[in-house]
């Protein structure tokens, strides 16, 4: 059985870094500091990625 990327259900705020912090098996505090550390020079791409992966990306079943 293949892995999915979906949202997590330990969401923050749409459940995004979470959900691809379960998919890669690292831990979802650990990613969402990552995530935010490289969001801070590139503020505006980083969002709108964001908003497109939490469009994109199905919810878990």
């Amino acid at each position: 059985m293949s892995k999915k990327l979906t949202k997590s259900s330990d969401k923050m705020i749409a459940g995004v870094v979470g959900g691809f912090a379960e998919y890669m098996g690292i831990d979802k505090t650990l990613a969402r500091v990552l995530y935010a550390a490289i969001s801070i020079p590139g503020f505006f791409p980083c969002i709108i990625l964001y908003i497109v992966a939490a469009w994109v990306m199905p919810e878990k079943n």
